[in-house]
């Protein structure tokens, strides 16, 4: 056994590192349409990760500034002092449906503001409308760039199957010339194929499960948004004369 190692270690030693291309390489010796190819993926990658980071730190606070404005808000006794409060939930989803929905509440118990809707739309109606409004104006931010990382998500393996079919057509096309199919005239080329499918499935994969992990956590905010709304109008009923 011993004797078979020492075979096995004397022969990787005869092999000269310098006969093996780096990757880098590898991708300065392909061709310009491969090297495109390489160019757009990566692209799309460094502007998916750049979403993935600024999109999770945007739902963290989004999330812990609303757990935090809901214990306060039901620890309160009166909406003014919510209201006041605000300043320390910036961020939030739900501050921001009911800072709306206080605006307009305002506007309804405001006795200047008396008999202005009357032939239009009920002051109840008003209120739900201002707080529909609100909860789609945040989630419309929630899901703001999401669409890139469907698009990446979608596209790249597609892209970096152009850029394999390309090379594996560069390396036929040598082939055809030269009439020698080893390895030393197609590798190069398979090499390069190859590259393009796995820098497109690296550009894919993150995306794709990124775009899922961050689209069930929206969905979760905008229920929370859609119970405080209805919870909201609710006190309103109870506490305001609102018609």
């Amino acid at each position: 056994m011993h004797d078979v190692m020492q075979v096995f270690l004397a022969t990787i030693g005869q092999v000269e590192p310098s006969q093996q291309p780096g990757l880098l390489e590898l991708i300065l010796e392909a061709d310009i349409i491969v090297q495109s190819v390489l160019f757009i993926l990566l692209g799309m990658s460094v502007v998916c990760w750049i979403i993935i980071f600024n999109k999770f730190t945007t739902l963290n606070k989004a999330e812990s500034r609303s757990k935090a404005f809901l214990d306060q808000f039901w620890k309160a006794s009166r909406l003014e002092d919510v209201y006041d409060e605000l300043g320390r939930f910036d961020g939030g989803s739900v501050p921001s449906v009911f800072r709306a929905g206080y605006v307009e509440l305002s506007k309804l118990t405001n006795p200047d503001n008396k008999g202005q809707t009357r032939g239009m739309l009920s002051g109840e109606d008003n209120l739900q409308r201002a707080l529909r409004r609100a909860a789609m104006a945040e989630r419309t931010r929630l899901e703001g760039r999401m669409t890139f990382l469907a698009t990446t998500g979608s596209t790249a393996p597609f892209i970096g199957l152009f850029g394999t079919v390309w090379g594996i057509l560069l390396a036929f096309q040598k082939i055809g010339a030269t009439g020698n199919a080893s390895i030393q005239t197609v590798g190069p080329d398979i090499a390069h194929a190859l590259i393009a499918t796995a820098v497109g499935l690296a550009a894919a994969i993150p995306a794709v499960m990124a775009y899922n992990f961050f689209n069930r956590r929206i969905r979760v905010m905008n229920t929370e948004m859609e119970n405080f709304s209805d919870d909201f109008l609710n006190i309103v009923k109870r506490h305001f004369q609102v018609r």
